[in-house]
């Protein structure tokens, strides 16, 4: 699904390089639930970032279904970003003026999709992580929890092959973070491909693999707690 070969990042700041990420060999397979784990300045996000086509790597390659993405434009990756990845961050990043529902349609709004059919789509995910009946409610009338379900709804309906969830507990408290953990677990069961970036190694030990990563380099790769 994904392949990334001595992938390699740096920035300037303040007339320094910083190494982002090392030449990182990374792989993703369909089914994986993956946790990439590291403290604040790691790599991890960086990764993340380049694993969801927004950003792109100085060196090495990066394959996903077999296409090598650094030859694509700009409009082209947009596509498959839209089509292929549904993100999922702390901070919610849900629209307040707009209703449960509304969010989690949003995506479908530049796919094309039927106005019916995303209606069924949105209310359809948002049952499936337990918000029926609260489709009409805005970001400000849910608990956090609820706000997280709904950015998770809104990354599932599009129906992506990889969810890409970048600290998706870290807003909440440890109950409702569990819960959220939870609800990936039976996404995972279901076959959906999830990576989850994590500075908590309890959280990551819920995945089938965890990546270390510091320092811009993968120190190593293990299996989870729950892994069979």
């Amino acid at each position: 699904m994904i392949r990334l070969k001595r992938v390699g990042k740096t920035y300037e700041m303040g007339g320094e390089t910083i190494r982002a990420l090392d030449r990182v060999n990374f792989e993703i397979r369909k089914g994986d639930f993956i946790a990439i784990v590291g403290p604040s300045g790691s790599g991890k996000s960086t990764l993340m970032n380049i694993l969801g086509l927004l950003d792109v790597p100085d060196v090495g390659t990066y394959q996903l279904d077999g296409i090598d993405v650094g030859s694509l434009s700009d409009n082209r990756l947009a596509a498959i970003r839209n089509e292929k990845i549904g993100f999922i961050f702390q901070s919610f990043n849900l629209l307040g003026k707009l209703t449960a529902l509304e969010n989690v349609k949003l995506p479908l709004s530049y796919t094309g999709v039927r106005a019916k059919e995303a209606d069924a789509r949105a209310r359809m995910q948002l049952a499936q992580v337990g918000l029926a009946g609260r489709e009409h409610h805005l970001p400000s009338q849910l608990s956090g929890g609820q706000q997280q379900r709904v950015a998770i709804a809104r990354a599932l309906v599009c129906k992506p092959e990889i969810i890409l969830a970048d600290e998706p507990t870290g807003a909440l408290d440890s109950r409702t973070g569990v819960e959220i953990m939870d609800v990936f677990k039976r996404l995972h069961a279901e076959g959906q491909t999830i990576v989850l970036i994590t500075h908590n190694p309890e959280l990551a030990e819920e995945a089938d693999r965890v990546v270390r990563i510091a320092d811009g380099l993968i120190q190593e790769m293990e299996r989870g707690r729950h892994a069979v």
